[in-house]
């Protein structure tokens, strides 16, 4: 069957038609703003059976537009009494029929699950900067090396090495920079944040002598701190 009137569906998966549409199309000679108040007196309720809008205009004031469900649009076509009366009804009968086969409820169901697939992609890149800082959060219970700091902002989409990440942390105070015992050990600043911790190892060597190494370690506040500071530099 052709279509005769346009329909849509609401957000609740009804079936709607264009009042004024429904008007023009049952050739109704009464204005739509009195023929439509009418019509709803037949036991329609507003926001069960249909619901107002203004219609877009071409030009002049937006006119009184309805969205009237198919049941409704069924029996007032039935109330006209008129061939057209009849051929619209026959044409949402036609509607729901198809609306409600197994595959066009397959369909809807499908359309449905995509839809809550993209609203949940939608969310979690919303929540993304959260969900980081809970994944930062979960390793904060144990130091880690400035590399395993740096895969870890790989991961989260900070396209940085080992050794750039080094580099940055020279350069912004938090590592030191002069050459010598103390090269890449924090700052005084960063001790003081309670961003790294330095880790001791005694190696004994063969000749008896004993060496002690010093490893700067992210701690776990630190790994929350660098981690928000990158991602609030990458969002910038």
């Amino acid at each position: 069957m052709n279509e005769l009137i346009v329909t849509s569906h609401n957000s609740q998966g009804d079936i709607v038609v264009s009042g004024r549409e429904l008007h023009e199309f049952l050739g109704v000679k009464t204005a739509y703003k009195d023929w439509f108040p009418r019509m709803a007196d037949y036991g329609f309720e507003e926001g069960i059976d249909f619901s107002s809008f203004l219609s877009e205009s071409t030009g002049g004031r937006p006119a009184q537009d309805h969205l009237i469900k198919v049941d409704m649009a069924k029996e007032i076509s039935m109330l006209q009494r008129t061939e057209k009366g009849k051929q619209a009804r026959q044409y949402f009968l036609h509607l729901e029929k198809m609306w409600n086969s197994p595959e066009m409820v397959m369909k809807r169901a499908l359309e449905y699950a995509d839809k809550q697939v993209e609203d949940l992609k939608s969310r979690l890149a919303l929540q993304q900067p959260k969900v980081l800082f809970a994944e930062a959060l979960e390793t904060s219970q144990t130091s880690i090396l400035v590399g395993e700091l740096a895969k870890l902002l790989k991961q989260n989409g900070v396209n940085i090495g080992q050794n750039r990440l080094f580099d940055w942390l020279r350069d912004n105070g938090y590592l030191i920079k002069r050459q010598g015992e103390q090269f890449n050990l924090p700052t005084q600043y960063s001790m003081d944040n309670g961003w790294f911790e330095i880790k001791k190892r005694t190696i004994n060597n063969p000749d008896g002598s004993v060496r002690v190494t010093k490893t700067s370690k992210v701690t776990g506040k630190g790994q929350v701190y660098f981690i928000n500071k990158f991602l609030d530099k990458k969002r910038a």
